[in-house]
């Protein structure tokens, strides 16, 4: 028994003396709180002032406001007929530019039907081996397992089909 009453006023000694602040602590504590009351009354007084600037201005864009309205309503009706003329050319240059569009869409659509076969000699062209081509077969270290329009075809190292073309470029085929 006396060991639990020894341990209990123990527990409450220590506890008294940690609860306790010292003057150094107290001290910084109202000084922060100073600090922070300070910073409160500046704040107020800043706002305070910005108020009153804001007041001010909107006093005076008001009175511009007026001034500019009564001006505004004499020209108002001169741009309403300007804004409505140009609403008017807008529109006839979107209808001149469409047509000029549907005129070069179909030309194209024309041409396009006329060029889709390469004759004989454009095909022989391209089928032209070039320096360029004949060196980059050279580096080329992949089977050859064919040919394509007369060019060796190679399969690279995924299975892809390829032929080099006459500017020495892979040409993959389906």
């Amino acid at each position: 028994m006396k060991k639990i009453a020894l341990l209990g006023l123990s527990l409450l000694f220590t506890l008294g003396s940690v609860a306790q602040e010292s003057k150094t602590i107290k001290e910084a504590k109202k000084a922060s709180i100073e600090k922070i009351e300070k910073n409160k009354k500046e704040a107020e007084k800043k706002k305070k002032e910005l108020e009153e600037k804001v007041t001010k201005v909107k006093k005076d864009s008001k009175s511009k406001v007026d001034e500019t309205s009564a001006k505004g309503k004499a020209t108002a009706s001169t741009s309403k007929a300007k804004a409505i003329a140009k609403q008017e050319e807008a529109k006839a240059k979107v209808d001149a530019k469409k047509t000029d569009t549907k005129a070069k869409v179909e030309t194209k659509k024309a041409e396009a039907k006329t060029k889709v076969k390469k004759t004989e000699a454009e095909e022989k062209e391209d089928l032209k081996e070039t320096a360029i081509s004949r060196a980059a077969e050279k580096k080329v270290t992949d089977k050859v397992t064919g040919k394509y329009k007369g060019k060796k075809v190679f399969t690279g190292p995924r299975g892809g089909k390829y032929y080099i073309n006459k500017n020495g470029n892979k040409t993959y085929i389906d």
